[in-house]
């Protein structure tokens, strides 16, 4: 299950409306929907405010993790991280943008599937 696929999934789960969840984020409709299509990515803080919302760790969102729940200390380190990966990738024109959160996320794939030594 990818992102997009996640943040419907929890949504509907939580019984939450596109409309609710927009309201709550101060976002566009059309912005949640792109977010739960894989058109788009949300940036950090508003993956954090949708994990928020609807109870998971952001590890959860971005399959990182099969547990929907991290302890604090566990949840607060993927944060941090998760800005720094953000702060570094913003300073890239938008194409390269995302071409660094492909090369990412194949390489989070690569390392998931690496045999254990």
């Amino acid at each position: 299950m990818n992102l997009g696929e996640r943040l419907k999934a929890c949504r509907e789960k939580s019984g939450y409306t596109q409309t609710y969840i927009t309201e709550k984020l101060e976002i566009h409709r059309g912005s949640l929907s792109s977010y739960e299509s894989g058109r788009r990515k949300p940036d950090y803080d508003t993956l954090s405010k949708l994990a928020d919302i609807y109870k998971v760790s952001v590890d959860y969102l971005l399959g990182r993790s099969t547990n929907e729940r991290l302890t604090a200390e566990q949840d607060k380190q993927a944060t941090e991280m998760g800005k720094k990966i953000e702060e570094l990738i913003s300073k890239l024109s938008e194409e390269e943008q995302k071409k660094a959160w492909e090369q990412l996320e194949m390489y989070v794939q690569y390392q998931q599937n690496k045999e254990p030594k």
